[in-house]
């Protein structure tokens, strides 16, 4: 499965039931004007496949992970985010500045945002479903 991923694409693994998750996804697609990314949310079967292959901690990790075929690399939590947010153009990729904080405060305050999704933005029942013009940028 993650053997058939395009070379040159990056895959966004999402909390698929989070609305917060699935605006930022929504945001991301409006922005990349690369078509760099593809997206498949952590509950589906590549999502698993990834999880699976590096050995994730899902009770450690469960919001957003980021899939780099290209050097099989895997980055998460604010790592993550900033990763795909330097390839959204300006202003965006001002925040690529934040790699100067270390990781583990970065991370604090990922994981305090992450914590509280949920209570803050909302949960769907099931994994958000493309739209058909959107479904070629979905893994299964």
């Amino acid at each position: 499965m993650m053997d058939n991923m395009p070379k040159d694409k990056e895959l966004i693994l999402f909390d698929g039931v989070c609305n917060l998750c699935n605006s930022s996804v929504l945001y991301v697609i409006k922005r990349d004007q690369n078509n760099r990314f593809l997206f498949a949310p952590l509950e589906s079967e590549t999502g698993q496949a990834v999880i699976k292959k590096f050995n994730i901690d899902t009770d450690a990790i469960d919001s957003i992970l980021l899939y780099k075929p290209k050097n099989d690399k895997i980055f998460f939590k604010s790592t993550a985010a900033l990763q795909v947010g330097k390839h959204l153009g300006f202003p965006l990729n001002l925040a690529s500045i934040f790699f100067i904080i270390p990781t583990f405060i970065r991370n604090w305050v990922y994981d305090y945002v992450a914590k509280n999704r949920y209570k803050w933005y909302g949960k769907k029942d099931a994994c958000m479903i493309p739209t058909p013009e959107l479904k070629s940028k979905f893994l299964s």
